[in-house]
């Protein structure tokens, strides 16, 4: 579980979209975010969670959100997840893990009585400063945009 919590400044972070897009904190300075981390395009829940974000999306904007997803996916997975489903925001690539350890979202896991380490599923909702307002490290993802809302 990440130590970052509510009142922390949001690590910057740069990193490209699916299209080659160099994106970075910065780029939403006066905006609001929510930042996403999912384990991996096209897997159940993860489809789950994406399209329940699509499906929400313009209420989302009218709150004034913009929505940013990430994972440790190739560009050309993230290309095909957002085709197939029709995502209407982009998704960064963190193969390096960069952005997913400054957010510190990796870690010990367990599905079906294993044990591992993998990236957790958590939303960050930033502020206009920069300013996480939210952590949501417990995301429903058939309700994750009625979550982000709920405030």
């Amino acid at each position: 579980m990440t130590q970052l919590k509510s009142g922390d400044k949001a690590p910057n972070f740069k990193s490209t979209d699916e299209q080659g897009n160099l994106v970075s904190l910065a780029d939403f300075k006066d905006k609001k975010l929510v930042l996403y981390f999912y384990p991996a395009d096209s897997t159940p829940t993860c489809t789950v969670e994406a399209c329940n974000l699509r499906d929400n999306f313009e209420v989302l904007r009218k709150a004034g959100y913009h929505v940013l997803g990430v994972s440790p996916d190739s560009a050309k997975k993230h290309q095909s997840f957002i085709k197939k489903h029709s995502l209407p925001f982009p998704l960064l690539m963190d193969e390096d893990h960069a952005i997913i350890k400054a957010y510190d979202v990796w870690g010990p896991k367990v599905t079906f009585g294993k044990a591992y380490d993998g990236l957790m599923r958590t939303t960050f909702l930033i502020n206009e400063k920069g300013v996480i307002e939210r952590v949501i490290d417990k995301v429903e993802s058939k309700r994750h945009a009625e979550q982000i809302l709920a405030g």
